[in-house]
């Protein structure tokens, strides 16, 4: 078996069409993001092999403001470590275009967070 495969099994299954998750976003008032960050979070440590994103900060984040540009500042410090596992090692420049959509729309930066992660289960 190879090193792929068996990656891919140790990474909890969440794969969304980005667009239901920013539809369930702005439909639910955010409320869907709560949910989508503490799955989030379980696929980022996963993918990462180590806990970067508390549940706390993952529950938080979806209803504080200030927490929120945390939660996706952290999944951006990893975007390194993703980006290598679907192949894509420039996604780490969108780190800052995360905290940047954090700020003004969070559900757009779970849209593209969701679109990333989705790329490991293909």
């Amino acid at each position: 078996m190879s090193e792929v495969t068996q990656d891919v099994r140790r990474i909890p299954y969440f794969k969304n069409d980005p667009f239901i998750v920013l539809l369930l976003g702005f439909v639910t008032c955010g409320l869907y993001l709560i949910y989508w960050n503490i799955k989030m979070a379980e696929v980022v440590n996963a993918v990462v092999e180590k806990q970067v994103i508390t549940p706390p900060v993952a529950i938080f984040s979806g209803c504080c403001f200030p927490v929120n540009l945390y939660f996706y500042y952290l999944v951006g410090q990893n975007l390194e470590v993703i980006g290598r596992k679907v192949g894509n090692p420039s996604l780490q420049d969108q780190s800052v275009l995360l905290i940047v959509l954090g700020f003004f729309a969070p559900m757009v930066s779970a849209m593209i967070v969701q679109g990333e992660i989705n790329k490991l289960y293909n």
